[in-house]
């Protein structure tokens, strides 16, 4: 007996020995030993364009190796000439993502070569770009990885190839500011840098950076505080532009867009050839060419093309027009298939190269696309049938309206991927939802409620965008981003997460009310008061940027109202942790807002709410934001929100703000003139858009997410499908069809998939079919009458 028990005690020692060796160590909470390493001589805060590499020798293919790594500002890293990554996700120095991969499928027994192309923007870098200074950084994950931390075994070289074409607002002539262009000078390239053959013996040693590498909340020093990337790495595949709309000295046609036909230009020439994708994309552009030493391509991007005037007009009409856009530029070699890609992505529809050959004639052998978006799957479906045989729009609505969305959507949500690709609170709100109810993907929402949590400032507001270089400050959006978490705290179940921002919360909650006025109103409010892109005027009838009267001096029914707006749900998030007392505070403040808008500037002569008590400016977004809050009594609100939708003299809602719009047909039974409310996006694909504007035209940006949110009123008003409790534990389902005949969706659900199926009886009652997840119930309701649901598939008739 003693033999087995000393038998026993041996094996398990053993045992429990080598599971000790297979153990890592948690790299975010302590030092790391690798060190972030630098150029030794070149200025680590400067543009610059850097290759490091590093060669392990392997006694076997490995089954498992895993390493962590970063960047400030970006890397792409290459394993035996293969590219694996592109990082490190957008955040900020305190909260600087690394990513972890196993890089076990692309190393080999023997000799390995790991390369990382690192750039630093310096002046050139996008607003969306935060850093601190140039820096490389790979960590092994354990003891047979450590062969491979960075630090001065590694080696490095300066790639002066690369310079910036400034993409300067004058230029474009409107606000752009997501980075300067590259300039390749293919001569001084180093080219086949990240195969395992190439020969780096005249590279020097890297430089390991002054202080320790350390992880989130270690450490003295305000340099890079790592934390785990929380998103998966983004969706990267190949297209191709689908027609050459115009040539200039030079002959190309689809043969060369397809791979099949190469195109030479000759000597001495310059030629032009305009390139249309047929719809517009994020992709980074491949361009291979050969030959032409000297030669230079020119590659511009634009959404659309412009007129004489500089307007846009029919997206799809090329003739009398022009391409006005951002540029890359590469000069060839005079060598055989020389392949130029940007270090960041681009939009387009059009790309125009411009060719300018020197003594030698320049081939053109490829031009493809790849295509670059956060890997969102499409699991919700909508199809419907309308009184009008042949109608096709909300089909077409539904796919340029999800393109819109998954333009907008990468490593933040993005207002729009041209002119900023900058996470704006307001458009992020929307973005969000149509994220859950499209795809149930909620990791790219709860990134943005942490971007903007970190965002804040000492004023108790979040940042209005963010990740961000430019401070910029729209209280408003603070009030939204408070919004998104009581619509996070409604759709998942995440207690802890949402906890972890009431502080956040209340120090935004307090700032407003610190500003209430003794008339009950809002006082005069600091920052930009952005509420929409309508056409408010100030008093000198200047157009306001925005902002609504009565902002600045106090007294805007607007932002009075949506401060009660958002009162009433941060008061919910309250009252379910416990915090009663601060909750009811709230719901007060919000019925006393109410009443002080209500009470001085509700113009009786109009039965319309004014935006300040003065009575001469009227607006959509009072009377929505009247009707979301209950400042007027429930009795009137549908009266006053056919009248606010009727009368063309209010200032009326742009895209963005007629999600409002949508949510306030929704709350008074007036759900079926929902799709009515939809010809402004008719008439965008009338006007041969293929993503959906930032603003009725004239608009700057062509793709706007704000824009999309017909995604989700198509599945949340149309279908009906909403959330009754937080979590999404139950179901209120409450359809309104308007003329169409019939619908069918179809949305993910925590628990697994709510589907509907629809159609209108000759007498008016509803006929179908309703399937909820297992442990889901609810409620369904048609023109007064309701029925109760349950898990399961059933039938229903009311």
């Amino acid at each position: 007996m003693k033999r087995f028990i000393l038998f026993v005690a041996l094996f398990l020692l053993i045992k429990s020995a080598g599971f000790a060796q297979t153990v890592t160590p948690d790299w975010t909470n302590q030092y790391w030993p690798s060190r972030w390493i630098v150029h030794p001589t070149a200025p680590t805060r400067q543009y610059g364009i850097y290759h490091f590499r590093k060669a392990i020798d392997l006694a076997q293919k490995p089954a498992r190796f895993v390493v962590h790594v970063s960047a400030d500002n970006r890397y792409r890293l290459f394993v035996n000439g293969k590219s694996v990554a592109l990082g490190p996700a957008r955040s900020d120095t305190q909260n600087w993502n690394y990513e972890t991969l196993d890089i076990a499928p692309f190393l080999q027994a023997g000799r390995n070569v790991l390369a990382a192309q690192v750039w630093y923007m310096g002046e050139s870098a996008p607003f969306a770009q935060m850093s601190y200074q140039l820096g490389f950084l790979l960590q092994g994950d354990g003891e047979t990885e450590k062969v491979v931390n960075t630090d001065a075994s590694w080696k490095v070289y300066q790639n002066l190839a690369y310079s910036p074409i400034k993409n300067d607002i004058p230029k474009l002539r409107t606000y752009i500011v997501m980075g300067d262009g590259d300039h390749v000078d293919a001569s001084k390239y180093p080219w086949g840098w990240e195969q395992p053959a190439f020969d780096d013996k005249a590279w020097v040693a890297a430089k390991p950076f002054g202080f320790p590498t350390k992880p989130r909340g270690l450490g003295t020093d305000g340099n890079w505080a790592l934390v785990p990337r929380t998103i998966p790495m983004m969706e990267e595949n190949v297209v191709r532009l689908a027609a050459v709309r115009r040539s200039e000295n030079g002959k190309m046609d689809g043969a060369f867009l397809q791979g099949k036909s190469p195109v030479t230009v000759p000597a001495n020439t310059k030629a032009t050839f305009m390139l249309d994708q047929s719809y517009l994309t994020n992709a980074y552009p491949e361009l291979t060419v050969s030959k032409g030493k000297g030669a230079v391509v020119t590659l511009s991007y634009a959404e659309a093309l412009v007129d004489a005037q500089g307007k846009k007009g029919n997206r799809n009409e090329v003739e009398g027009r022009t391409l006005r856009g951002f540029d890359d530029q590469f000069v060839a070699d005079g060598s055989e298939k020389r392949t130029f890609r940007p270090l960041w992505f681009r939009t387009y529809r059009y790309l125009q190269l411009t060719v300018e050959t020197k003594e030698e004639p320049l081939i053109l052998d490829d031009l493809i696309g790849k295509f670059t978006a956060y890997p969102f799957e499409e699991k919700a479906k909508f199809t419907a049938s309308t009184s009008m045989p042949g109608d096709t729009t909300l089909k077409a609505l539904w796919n340029v309206g999800w393109r819109t969305a998954r333009l907008c959507a990468g490593e933040t949500y993005y207002d729009c991927p041209y002119y900023e690709q900058l996470q704006y609170t307001g458009d992020t709100r929307i973005q969000s939802m149509i994220s859950l109810y499209v795809t149930g993907d909620d990791r790219l929402m709860r990134k943005a409620i942490t971007d903007y949590e970190h965002s804040r400032f000492n004023d108790g507001l979040t940042q209005s965008r963010y990740p961000s270089a430019d401070f910029q400050v729209i209280p408003t959006f603070s009030l939204f981003w408070v919004c998104m978490v009581h619509d996070y705290w409604m759709h998942r179940e995440d207690d802890a997460f949402v906890k972890s921002m009431l502080p956040g919360i209340l120090g935004v909650l307090n700032w407003h009310e610190q500003r209430m006025a003794k008339t009950g109103l809002n006082g005069p409010l600091e920052w930009w008061n952005f509420v929409d892109w309508s056409a408010w005027k100030n008093a000198k009838d200047e157009i306001s940027g925005g902002v609504p009267n009565g902002a600045r001096k106090g007294g805007s029914s607007i932002l009075s109202l949506q401060q009660a707006y958002t009162y009433t749900r941060a008061a919910d998030l309250l009252a379910h942790y416990g915090k009663n007392e601060l909750a009811e505070h709230y719901r007060e403040l919000a019925r006393r807002l109410n009443k002080a808008v209500y009470e001085q500037c509700w113009d009786a002569s109009r039965n319309l709410f004014a935006d300040t008590p003065d009575k001469n400016s009227f607006s959509q977004h009072a009377n929505i934001l009247a009707v979301l809050t209950n400042a007027v009594p429930v009795a009137q609100q549908a009266a006053l929100l056919q009248k606010t939708i009727a009368d063309t003299s209010l200032t009326q809602a742009t895209f963005y703000f007629k999600f409002y719009l949508f949510e306030a047909l929704k709350k008074t039974g007036l759900g079926d003139q929902f799709i009515v409310q939809l010809k402004p996006w008719r008439d965008m694909l009338a006007m041969g858009l293929t993503t959906f504007a930032e603003n009725p035209e004239p608009t700057r940006s062509d793709c706007h997410a704000w824009s999309a949110s017909p995604l989700y009123e198509f599945l949340s008003t149309t279908c009906g499908i909403r959330t009754a409790e937080p979590g999404f534990k139950s179901v209120r389902i409450e359809p309104f069809l308007g003329d169409l005949t019939s619908v069918e969706g179809k949305m993910p659900h925590p628990a697994g998939e709510i589907a509907v199926q629809f159609q209108k009886t000759p007498a008016g009652g509803l006929t179908g079919t309703v399937s909820l997840p297992t442990n889901v119930a609810g409620t369904l309701r048609w023109k007064g009458k309701t029925m109760p649901l349950k898990s399961g598939s059933q039938t229903i008739s009311l």
